[in-house]
């Protein structure tokens, strides 16, 4: 990678790894769904003017939306109102080998025993973590968030099955078919809306607008062209870092204490999940498109 999309690829970290953080703030002023509800419908209007209509392609878009607005993010943003920044940013982590088993059953991707070690190495982390006090005592939003990987690594799939779309498109149009979705789950689940609306501060807007524009704009804006220009296997290894950014930001922005427990548990996914993604690259480097 030339300096300037190293810098560029560390940014995108940065940002998504902040996000968990943000979330926090925002979730401080809104319930879950309606703040993702708020999310996407600010997207759904900034993306709308500049997208076209992917023909042939609108029902996968939607069984997308189902998967990430009814039910990834709904899961992952209830799972951070009971646990700390630094502990989802990690347990989100489990996406990746939960992805490889996925491959394995459906696509008879071979997994081999490196990346089968990475999995259990990942999973044992997240076992550490969960054996800390204070998640002990958030069993149940853990447990959210660790569902929520799951699903987000279905999503990967659902992805692979829509096509050639552009990143923006595929935001774009997944964001109008989930508002609905979470508005209507937000109604039945939830209460106070309106009210949230009156009292939000203005960090609670501030947090919309930063997963708006920064995490599903800007970010992919910068993210989209590296991952068509290089070889995945010098793309994913950056993705290590958001997890990091996540653990920095609860510490130092939300005051969240690091414990020995934390320490050990998110060392040790990383690490399962590093010797997941990171593998030689090929004889015949190809660039591979992530949409």
């Amino acid at each position: 990678m030339s300096r300037r999309d190293m810098v560029m690829a560390l940014i995108v970290m940065v940002i998504w790894g902040f996000n968990f953080a943000v979330a926090k703030f925002g979730l401080r002023d809104f319930s879950p769904i309606f703040l993702m509800c708020l999310r996407f419908a600010s997207v759904a209007v900034l993306l709308l003017p500049f997208v076209r209509i992917p023909r042939g392609q609108m029902k996968e878009i939607f069984i997308l939306s189902v998967l990430l607005g009814s039910l990834h993010f709904p899961l992952m943003f209830t799972g951070l109102t009971g646990v700390d920044a630094a502990t989802a940013s990690i347990a989100i982590q489990l996406q990746v080998p939960f992805s490889s088993i996925l491959a394995a059953v459906l696509y008879r991707d071979r997994l081999g025993w490196k990346r089968g070690l990475g999995m259990a190495i990942s999973f044992a982390g997240v076992i550490v973590i969960a054996g800390e006090p204070r998640a002990l005592d958030n069993t149940f939003y853990l447990f959210l968030v660790i569902v929520a990987a799951l699903i987000f690594s279905i999503v990967n799939i659902q992805i692979r099955r829509i096509g050639d779309i552009s990143g923006f498109a595929l935001n774009g149009w997944m964001a109008i078919m989930a508002v609905p979705q979470l508005f209507v789950a937000s109604l039945l689940m939830e209460t106070g809306q309106w009210q949230q609306l009156h009292t939000a501060t203005w960090l609670g807007w501030s947090a919309i607008a930063y997963m708006a524009v920064m995490v599903t704009i800007v970010s992919y804006l910068m993210w989209y062209p590296l991952v068509r220009k290089y070889p995945v296997n010098q793309t994913m290894p950056w993705t290590l870092l958001a997890p990091v950014f996540g653990v920095i930001s609860g510490i130092f922005v939300l005051g969240e204490p690091m414990t020995p427990a934390m320490i050990v548990g998110g060392a040790l996914t990383l690490v399962g999940v590093a010797v997941i993604v990171i593998r030689k690259a090929p004889k015949q480097n190809q660039n591979q498109s992530v949409t």
